[in-house]
């Protein structure tokens, strides 16, 4: 248990710092890799939240139904004769 309470802070502070030192060698290969590379990641970071606030959205309309927020099976979201 030890090792994955020091695996996400240090998830959560390297990822930063590689994706911010992976900028700088862009800028340093090619001024206009950069661009390039801050619009994917603005790209990629606008589907992150889009998921997220989707996520979250839909555990609301959940726990206003009365559930307990904890999600349903697969097999009760599917539409009838909906097959995988």
């Amino acid at each position: 248990m030890l090792s994955m309470r020091i695996a996400k802070p240090l998830l959560l502070v390297t990822t930063p710092v590689g994706v911010a030192l992976g900028l700088y060698e862009a800028y340093r290969l090619a001024g206009g890799l950069v661009l390039l590379m801050a619009a994917m990641l603005t790209v990629i970071g606008a589907a992150m939240a889009s998921v997220v606030s989707t996520i979250r959205r839909e555990q609301a309309e959940l726990r206003s139904k009365g559930n307990s927020g904890e999600p349903a099976s697969l097999d009760s979201q599917r539409a009838p004769g909906e097959h995988v």
